[in-house]
């Protein structure tokens, strides 16, 4: 099988990070679409493993929380009638913890929305940090046992809960695809002692809008959804090693990762290309071995 030269597997993976899909991706750097979903796939391992062993002991003081929606192979509504969905098929939730002072995605998980998620999303999320923290999560009530399992006493926990009403002067299909009207917001202090200025989600909802922006599975009202919940999962990987690693934050003028004090290198998307080489298994010895034959 040839194997890709790393200047279009450069290309390929620059043009998945900037929001490209599959079928897009595969006729701007002219291969077949089974070309890019092995390399995303590669690329999605090659990420994760980097994160889980080198986004580690980070010195953050405020990490918000939250999660974003979408869906594999069907809207979970469709699921039943679909052909031969696969098993993971139906909404889709990623998780996502955000240093507000960095901006850093110190942890994030893909599946469901039901507290066994939210138990391990906060797990790892400790395990990453070095210092207490203050947390502010959204009023999902899965948090709440998961935060105190994970952290016990040593955090100060709050959750903003949003009030939500209709949108005004909006009906049929204006009101199809606007979001409901933020009527107002409580703070409420869970664990510890936050400080009430800081209580806020917003860093981590405007990294919703960059994963809809940079990630065209998670753009709305389109067909580029993911087919396997661990294709979606590799994508998610692939962005957020790009965003953490690659990408300059427009405010801080540095990386997220260098902000974090994680590294003092600007990667780049071939950094990224060498990571997948590096992780890929040693190729097998070529050569038909030649058997005795005695009478």
């Amino acid at each position: 099988m040839n194997k890709l030269d790393t200047k279009t597997r450069s290309l390929i993976l620059r043009l998945l990070v900037e929001g490209n899909s599959i079928r897009a991706t595969a006729r701007i750097a002219d291969v077949s679409k089974n070309t890019v979903n092995k390399l995303l796939i590669d690329a999605g391992k090659a990420c994760l493993k980097y994160h889980d062993e080198n986004v580690r002991d980070v010195k953050a003081s405020v990490i918000q929380c939250d999660e974003i929606w979408s869906f594999t192979y069907a809207k979970q509504k469709n699921v039943k009638a679909a052909k031969a969905a696969p098993e993971g098929a139906g909404d889709t939730w990623t998780w996502t913890a955000l240093d507000s002072d960095s901006k850093l995605i110190v942890s994030y998980m893909v599946g469901g929305r039901d507290s066994e998620y939210a138990i391990g999303f906060m797990d790892d999320l400790r395990a990453r940090l070095a210092t207490r923290v203050q947390l502010t999560t959204d009023g999902h009530k899965a948090y709440l046992e998961a935060v105190e399992g994970a952290f016990g006493g040593d955090v100060d926990y709050a959750q903003l809960v949003k009030l939500y009403g209709e949108p005004t002067g909006q009906k049929g299909h204006e009101r199809k695809y606007s979001p409901s009207e933020c009527t107002g917001t409580k703070k409420r202090v869970v664990e510890g002692n936050p400080v009430k200025a800081r209580v806020s989600t917003s860093h981590v909802e405007r990294q919703n809008l960059t994963m809809r922006m940079h990630m065209r599975r998670f753009t709305r009202l389109t067909n580029a959804f993911s087919k396997k919940i661990e294709n979606h999962a590799y994508a998610v990987a692939l962005h957020f090693m790009y965003y953490n690693f690659c990408r300059i934050h427009q405010t801080l003028k540095v990386t997220t990762a260098m902000a974090a004090g994680l590294t003092d290198k600007l990667w780049d998307v071939d950094d990224l290309v060498a990571l997948v080489e590096a992780d890929a298994p040693a190729p097998k010895k070529r050569g038909s071995c030649k058997k005795r034959i005695s009478n």
